[in-house]
């Protein structure tokens, strides 16, 4: 019997930064539209959970609970800005079973169908041998960090090493997160004890926070055919 990998796909009516940008136009069309139609072409995907206080906004949007799609309304207690998300997360879990939970943001518009599916393929090998117990993407960092006060963090100032020399630091990028309900019983959050961490291609990486943020994702939606295949030199 095939796994059971259910979708998580949080998505709230108000945005304290950008206005409303769960549902704005992006690029042609409502920016949840971009990752919830990715997910749909995942066949492996059983189906997508909504978990949501803005009903009435997508169905003014055309989005209805249908076959592979389900629309969770939000706990009024787990409504607002200052919730955590492992919590809104843990209310999923708990009423819809899953062998593996996938989990991203609509403010990851460019996240790729092959990036996810490979993230899932390396993630069901980690399980089988039992070398994670979850995974989170991430963005590979070569430069040079300060504290505050100028001095240095992962570097001497006086050896100049080159960036690509250093020790690559690795940060959590948001974009995509996979868990099980054992896992994140055990943290009571989406990263698990033994985590995975997989590297995402840096012009999918971009996740919407931002008025600056949802300007350069826009930029590179469209025209990311020029970005295609493109290798820049150091």
């Amino acid at each position: 019997m095939s796994e059971r990998i259910v979708a998580l796909l949080p998505m709230k009516a108000h945005s304290e930064r950008v206005k409303g940008k769960n549902f704005r136009v992006f690029n042609g069309q409502p920016l949840f539209r971009w990752v919830l139609n990715t997910l749909l072409e995942l066949k492996a995907i059983h189906s997508i959970v909504i978990n949501t206080d803005a009903r009435d906004i997508l169905e003014q949007n055309g989005l209805y609970d249908e076959d592979r799609i389900e629309i969770r309304d939000r706990l009024p207690e787990l409504c607002g800005d200052l919730v955590s998300m492992n919590l809104i997360l843990a209310d999923d879990v708990s009423n819809v079973p899953a062998d593996i939970y996938l989990m991203t943001h609509t403010t990851n518009p460019l996240l790729s169908r092959d990036t996810i599916q490979n993230a899932l393929s390396q993630f069901r090998k980690a399980r089988k041998t039992d070398a994670a117990d979850s995974l989170f993407t991430v963005n590979r960092i070569q430069t040079r960090f300060y504290r505050a006060d100028g001095s240095a963090v992962n570097h001497d100032p006086d050896i100049l090493l080159r960036t690509q020399d250093l020790e690559p630091w690795f940060e959590e990028n948001s974009n995509l997160y996979m868990f099980t309900a054992e896992s994140f019983a055990a943290t009571g959050a989406r990263i698990g004890r033994r985590p995975m961490l997989y590297e995402t291609p840096r012009l999918e990486s971009l996740d919407i926070d931002t008025p600056e943020d949802w300007l350069l994702a826009e930029i590179v939606a469209k025209h990311r055919h020029l970005f295609e295949g493109m290798e820049v030199d150091q």
